[in-house]
């Protein structure tokens, strides 16, 4: 990490400043909530659909630590901080789990040198949170990392979490995928949540995703959302995990009561699978 100052771009929306926004966060600053204001307009369950997002990653790092007794995390496309982070739901089932946590948006960085990093890993073992101040779209830069290295053992079974993050992202994201996964043990984890269109009625439905998604456009954010069966694709060569590919509120949850219109408000599907 660098040590110099940091360019906030606060003239300039963030999704994950956006994001923050959403959730009731006060990590953000007027272009972010000018235009997360636009958003709500045209899709007035925006906020629905982040809290159900946020309550997936956390649901999802539980059943990996406490089921599948996952001990290292990648957390790629970390966003602002919000209680509880990915460590704290993890170290909650298991002290000992490590995190590596990575993002490219400076006021990420920020925070985590305060909040994310320098946790004393047990017995006095180095670290247990760690900071990658990085690009998605370079997963190799992401890997080889020193705070990565420093704080994984790659020989063993790592979860990736990539919540919310690759329909954010240009070029090729299976080939991000794969790279990311390559080099991982067996026994290993890839758990993902992507905006979709499926539940829209038409491109012009105005309770659809796909107004939220215009509005990002039209501020200089790209999104591409993909349908269930597109975001299948990410899993590929992995063993997805029951129920497969499912929107985020029902994914592992029993005790969901929502009306079928949630999915709609809601708009994300999540998959957790497994390196074999």
């Amino acid at each position: 990490m660098s040590d110099g100052s940091i360019d906030l771009r606060t003239d300039v929306p963030h999704p994950a400043r956006m994001y923050n926004y959403f959730l009731g966060g006060k990590d953000n600053y007027a272009a972010d909530r000018e235009a997360a204001a636009w958003v709500e307009e045209d899709f007035p369950a925006v906020r629905i659909a982040a809290r159900a997002n946020r309550d997936f990653m956390e649901r999802a790092t539980r059943y990996l630590a406490a089921e599948q007794g996952v001990r290292q995390f990648l957390d790629v496309g970390t966003g602002i901080p919000a209680v509880p982070n990915l460590h704290q739901v993890a170290q909650e089932v298991a002290p000992e789990a490590r995190v590596v946590y990575v993002d490219n948006d400076p006021l990420v960085l920020a925070h985590a040198r305060a909040l994310l990093v320098g946790v004393p890993g047990p017995r006095g073992r180095g670290h247990s949170t760690a900071y990658v101040q990085a690009d998605v779209s370079d997963p190799a830069a992401i890997l080889t990392a020193p705070e990565l290295t420093s704080t994984l053992d790659l020989s063993q079974p790592v979860a990736v979490s990539l919540m919310a993050l690759l329909h954010f992202v240009p070029g090729d994201v299976h080939e991000i995928v794969r790279t990311l996964m390559a080099p991982l043990a067996p026994g290993s984890y890839l758990a993902l949540s992507h905006v979709t269109t499926d539940f829209d009625c038409g491109p012009d439905d105005p309770d659809g995703m796909g107004r939220a998604v215009d509005v990002y456009t039209s501020r200089g954010i790209a999104v591409t959302p993909r349908t269930r069966a597109e975001v299948g694709w990410f899993f590929e060569g992995l063993e997805l995990l029951e129920p497969g590919v499912e929107v985020v509120h029902r994914w592992r949850n029993e005790r969901v009561e929502d009306p079928p219109l949630r999915d709609k408000q809601v708009s994300l599907w999540g998959a957790i699978g497994c390196k074999v």
